[in-house]
């Protein structure tokens, strides 16, 4: 089935496994600046303030750290049939569940590398209590007075066996659109970047050196302005928040960024993406070159050695 641009409205949340829970709680309420916004047994759910979702991130104990599920909103009741007679029509399979507060049944499917995808359109707005309240009404939530104050999730970054066969997996099967990637000498793509918006990127795929399946490189948070990431490098110094590379502006995407990692293991980005748009229906797809990459980052900042050491160009 060809596949409708526009099916999917926006990336709804995404789920970490930790092995740490409260450490990962306490990270992405006291340096983050994200609310916590219910619990159900090993599992918190937590909100950025300009979401007018129930939550946008999920932290579920698990004895190892990793992706858990990505929740995509449809633009509509009608698009959300579209999607799943696509992933039928291309062989894949999926389930209903009806295990998250403040949606209604997702139907949960996967990539061909096994990353889980839920897709759902039912979703019952954010009403903030006395606390938080905002004083604009065009706005869901007060913004937060500690730590960095995300304003949303921006994007998620999976590694995979054959980058290719998943990024053809939301392009045809999802609706999204190509916008970069990277070619590597051999001919092989390492790295491609999707949107389903006028954003530049929504999801991206990273060839896993390892050659295993299921694994994630990284979700992205977004700011208000550059300086709000220059500040988020200041408060993880003072607070003993691993850097692990950045402040710096990537070479693909164009994006200001800080990457961190989180108690329980799992990588997370900070970024300002929000000046850049692809506007145009016909966009090109670019392309970058492996000798290229190897000029690191827009400003030269090598990027990040694990993919040097292991012969995989990174990513952004």
């Amino acid at each position: 089935m060809t596949p409708s641009l526009g099916d999917i409205a926006h990336i709804g949340h995404a789920q970490l496994f930790t092995p740490d829970l409260d450490a990962s709680v306490a990270f992405f309420t006291d340096y983050m600046g994200l609310t916590v916004n219910g619990e159900q047994g090993d599992t918190v759910y937590l909100r950025t303030f300009d979401d007018y979702e129930h939550h946008s991130l999920v932290l579920t104990a698990r004895e190892q750290p990793g992706l858990g599920r990505l929740a995509l909103r449809t633009s509509s009741e009608e698009a959300l049939r579209r999607r799943i007679e696509a992933v039928e029509a291309a062989g894949g399979t999926g389930h209903w569940a009806e295990d998250e507060p403040g949606l209604g049944k997702v139907y949960v499917t996967t990539d061909p590398d096994g990353h889980e995808h839920a897709l759902y359109w039912e979703s019952e707005y954010y009403r903030a209590p006395d606390g938080l309240k905002p004083a604009l009404k065009n706005q869901p939530q007060a913004k937060p007075n500690r730590g960095v104050g995300v304003r949303r999730l921006d994007h998620v970054n999976f590694l995979a066996a054959d980058v290719v066969a998943n990024a053809e997996f939301q392009q045809h099967v999802l609706g999204a659109r190509p916008t970069e990637q990277i070619r590597l000498d051999t001919g092989r793509i390492a790295a491609r970047w999707l949107t389903f918006t006028d954003k530049s990127y929504d999801v991206v795929y990273t060839s896993d050196w390892t050659g295993s399946a299921g694994r994630l490189h990284h979700i992205a948070f977004a700011t208000d302005t550059r300086e709000d990431i220059l500040r988020a490098a200041d408060l993880a110094i003072d607070t003993g928040v691993f850097i692990e590379t950045g402040p710096h502006k990537h070479a693909i995407q164009q994006t200001f960024f800080l990457y961190v990692y989180e108690p329980g293991g799992n990588r997370i980005e900070l970024c300002n993406p929000l000046t850049r748009l692809v506007l145009a229906p016909d966009w090109p797809l670019v392309t970058w070159t492996e000798e290229e990459r190897k000029k690191g980052q827009a400003w030269g900042l090598k990027t990040i050695e694990s993919f040097h050491t292991h012969g995989t160009p990174p990513v952004g």
